[in-house]
């Protein structure tokens, strides 16, 4: 499940995708418009900062942009860089990786063969809708095509 974090860093993203080119604004711009408490916000930011997904700028003008253009910045990658693995379970991420204790047959578990399917499925939707798309469809009112799939 997306987290608040998650949830908050990702309209964050498409606030910054919606600014002209060069421009920056300022989080509690962000929070405002987006009703995210400033101080979560201003955590965000610098998670996603650190991750490479947006830069900021001090001084006169100063304030957060994306770090590349929306069209190449991947939901995925930012979901992974706030809240972790995009699996269900531990027992089915590629990069997170744990076995379940009271489980006997990794190979055979149900539960995990179906959360593999979930995880590969999810991340196939989120790595390949970029915060661009995310920002139209917004405009539009449309949800995300299943064409990703």
């Amino acid at each position: 499940m997306l987290t608040n974090k998650g949830k908050y860093g990702l309209k964050a993203l498409v606030h910054l995708a919606g600014l002209p080119e060069g421009e920056t604004v300022q989080s509690h711009e962000i929070a405002e418009a987006n009703n995210i408490p400033k101080k979560f916000l201003d955590a965000i930011l610098g998670e996603l900062r650190v991750g490479g997904i947006v830069r900021s700028k001090k001084g006169k003008g100063g304030g957060y942009m994306l770090a590349r253009e929306a069209s190449k910045i991947s939901i995925g990658s930012a979901i992974r860089v706030l809240d972790g693995p995009l699996a269900p379970i531990a027992c089915a991420s590629r990069t997170a990786y744990q076995p379940c204790d009271d489980c006997k047959d990794v190979a055979g578990c149900a539960v995990r063969l179906l959360m593999l399917e979930v995880r590969d499925v999810s991340a196939r939707i989120l790595d390949n809708t970029s915060v661009e798309e995310m920002r139209r469809n917004s405009q539009q009112g449309s949800p995300i095509l299943m064409y990703h799939i």
